[in-house]
């Protein structure tokens, strides 16, 4: 990521561990997105859960990196929502 926005200027690290909080937005979308996953294989598939679980996060693993991105911009608007940085 960059440091600040090429845009705007915004600065992204306000301090160390800002983004923490983007661990648990990420968590929760890695979880919705595993269970869509799993879902999804159940319907098409009738494979026993054990199966679903494995396949689903297998399958879930190369979207991890973006998922992460996604989270880190989710929370810096969160967080720009909540306690805007003057510029």
């Amino acid at each position: 990521m960059h440091d600040c926005c090429p845009t705007c200027g915004l600065h992204f690290n306000r301090e160390p561990g800002y983004f923490l909080g983007a661990m648990y937005i990420s968590y929760g979308l890695a979880l919705a997105f595993t269970f869509v996953l799993g879902a999804a294989l159940w319907a098409l598939t009738g494979w026993r859960l054990d199966r679903i679980a494995i396949w689903a996060v297998l399958l879930f693993l190369p979207f991890a990196p973006m998922l992460t991105f996604l989270s880190r911009v989710l929370w810096i608007y969160l967080d720009q929502k909540i306690d805007p940085e003057p510029f």
